[in-house]
């Protein structure tokens, strides 16, 4: 009886490309599952820091309320508003600011910011060739 040979070439190419393709998609897979961590631990540690500055200034607010000597102590701006400044620890800022009437605050401002600083290492290109 005679064997014939079996070709294995076009075989042998199409799982060396589906491996291949696989190999990649499952690299693509992990590192966007990682990044996608990396964000959600950023975006948590933000809104931890953004609660925290809320009760930080909600208390602050809750202690004009309940002591009338605090509320009196308070020294307010030209326009009459008490202005308090509370930091996180990431450079979120919470700027408050209440104006008193009737012996209650009243709240005028409630902002939150991001300290920021201008990077100056970077040269612009201003339009002009050298020469």
């Amino acid at each position: 009886m005679k064997e014939l040979p079996i070709r294995l070439t076009p075989l042998a190419l199409l799982l060396t490309v589906i491996s291949i393709c696989m190999t990649v998609l499952g690299i693509l897979t992990y590192t966007t599952a990682r990044a996608d961590m990396n964000l959600a631990k950023t975006y948590a540690e933000t809104v931890r820091t953004r609660y925290w500055l809320e009760t930080v200034g909600q208390g602050w607010i809750g202690d004009m309320i309940v002591d009338v000597e605090t509320l009196y102590s308070l020294i307010p701006d030209e326009d009459g508003v008490v202005r308090e400044e509370f930091r996180g620890d990431d450079g979120l800022i919470l700027r408050a600011g209440v104006v008193i009437e009737d012996e209650r605050p009243r709240i005028v401002e409630w902002r939150f910011e991001h300290e920021w600083e201008e990077d100056t290492s970077i040269t612009v290109w201003d339009g002009t060739f050298p020469g």
